[in-house]
């Protein structure tokens, strides 16, 4: 048990950025959803649900694929 916390520890740094950047790019991606009615393929449950449930990939995929140019 010592020893896991150990390595929670000795990698915090890199994994608190990696977090704060996953919940940016989802919370964006769900802001743009419920701030838009037109999307490219889907509805926008369709895309709540992909996103929440995929979370960073999801939202990717909907940045890239679902958004409709503006």
């Amino acid at each position: 048990m010592k020893e896991s916390m150990d390595q929670l520890i000795q990698y915090w740094p890199f994994i608190v950025p990696l977090l704060i950047l996953q919940v940016s790019v989802v919370l964006f991606a769900l802001v743009h959803i419920f701030r838009h009615e037109n999307y490219r393929v889907g509805n926008r449950v369709t895309w709540v649900i992909v996103c929440v449930l995929f979370q960073l990939i999801g939202s990717v995929v909907y940045l890239t694929v679902g958004k409709e140019a503006e």
